[in-house]
């Protein structure tokens, strides 16, 4: 019986990678303009980062994550996300005392989350993400919002929706809580079991229930905005200041929340309105976590970031029809018969490459008329010809395959000769 690959994985094949590639490298200029530096941290960690960074009332950390001991006895978890990942390096590296401050950062790599694996939604998955650490002026929150909207917007996506929300400072929140607990307590025993459990602990989580999610309290659960002390509101106005001043469309859900402690001020969600694109539409999502640090043995320090997953992107990207194949061309393939030309090719085809072409040549004893459709299947520009009277002769025959027009080119100081048909 063949070995599979396990549920929830998936290759990615040459011509489908190179959409991989391009959306990267999109993400990394986008970086390199707003000066967020990448990090790169391990890809399983100690259980505790995760309980602590994501929080054992949510259900990445009580169902989805690969949780194993290693030999050493040691309780580890592959990253379901990455935000705790860097705040603890932030923290243990002591980044907190750089002198250019925010530290900003950005990663991207891939997570592992045990879940029902659907179309754009897979059990290792990619995510993209940014942070910044030290700043508690609502202009990072606007630049934060801005990137994620411009990377997918310079990838070509219309159909986006921007939502926002306030959380509001320690203060507001402890207030909206307690409304929360005498909302849901008469008719706790409605909910779903996990409802129940977070009821006292986290019921803010409760908001976030997709069982729950039509149930008569939910509809008219008391808004987190109804709680915003002044400073919070003022917070909250700067943000969405800022916002218009960019000129980034927004929309205000008080519905939209973080459920874990830490998270405070600004919350948002990047939504894809694309026909088609399926029920979960969320592409990616963010907001303020002014106590993480802290948690993580750090000082107190303020941060904001977003994380996105690559695969619902290139879903996204599937429902609005945008194919961003990249068609990769070669500058020279080398066409050679007989026993002595395909020797010869073999340092010819060296000495193009050495010079910086993109150069080919045929491996599988092909016939000439063979040799030219390999050619015209890898995009070659040129063809280069070589048989027994060119070596001979010390000349072969230099093709363009666009246009067809030949030239004569002396082997003797070939590269230079090549180097001018491309000037």
């Amino acid at each position: 019986m063949a070995i599979q690959i396990p549920r929830g994985t998936q290759d990615i094949l040459p011509g489908e990678v190179e959409k991989w590639q391009l959306i990267e490298e999109t993400a990394k200029v986008i970086c390199r303009k707003y000066q967020y530096k990448e990090i790169r941290t391990p890809i399983f960690e100690h259980t505790e980062l995760f309980q602590r960074g994501v929080g054992d009332t949510t259900d990445i950390v009580q169902k989805e994550m690969y949780t194993f001991d290693d030999r050493g006895g040691r309780n580890l978890t592959l990253r379901p996300e990455g935000t705790a990942s860097v705040v603890r390096s932030f923290a243990e590296n002591k980044m907190y005392g750089y002198a250019n401050q925010p530290v900003k950062l950005y990663y991207l790599g891939p997570m592992f989350r045990y879940e029902r694996p659907q179309a754009g939604r897979f059990r290792q998955f990619v995510q993209f993400g940014i942070e910044a650490l030290g700043s508690n002026d609502p202009a990072i929150d606007a630049e934060v919002i801005s990137i994620a909207m411009e990377m997918y917007q310079e990838l070509g996506l219309k159909k986006l929706r921007l939502v926002v929300n306030s959380l509001g400072d320690t203060e507001s929140r402890i207030a909206h809580r307690e409304s929360l607990i005498n909302h849901f307590s008469p008719r706790i025993e409605e909910f779903c079991e996990d409802c129940q459990k977070r009821l006292v602990k986290n019921p803010l989580r409760i908001l976030d229930c997709k069982k729950d999610s039509n149930h008569e309290l939910m509809k008219n659960a008391p808004s987190v905005l109804d709680y915003l002390n002044d400073e919070s509101k003022k917070y909250f106005d700067k943000v969405k200041q800022h916002l218009d001043g960019m000129g980034i469309d927004y929309v205000i859900d008080p519905t939209l929340v973080r459920g874990l402690d830490y998270y405070n001020h600004t919350a948002f969600e990047i939504m894809s309105e694309a026909e088609g694109f399926g029920a979960i539409t969320t592409l990616c999502g963010g907001g303020r976590y002014n106590g993480l640090v802290e948690n993580m043995g750090g000082p107190n320090t303020p941060g904001i970031g977003f994380a996105l997953s690559i695969e619902r992107l290139l879903s996204a990207l599937t429902a609005e029809g945008i194919d961003i194949t990249k068609t990769e061309e070669i500058d020279c393939y080398i066409i050679a018969l007989g026993d002595e030309s395909r020797d010869y090719s073999v340092t010819l085809l060296q000495e193009l490459r050495r010079a910086g072409y993109s150069a080919e040549r045929d491996y599988m004893d092909r016939k000439m008329k063979a040799q030219f459709k390999a050619a015209e299947r890898l995009g070659a520009k040129y063809t280069v010809i070589i048989g027994e009277n060119e070596l001979e002769t010390g000349t072969v025959v230099v093709k363009r395959l666009e246009d067809g027009e030949q030239r004569e080119l002396s082997l003797d100081h070939f590269i230079e000769k090549f180097n001018s048909l491309n000037r």
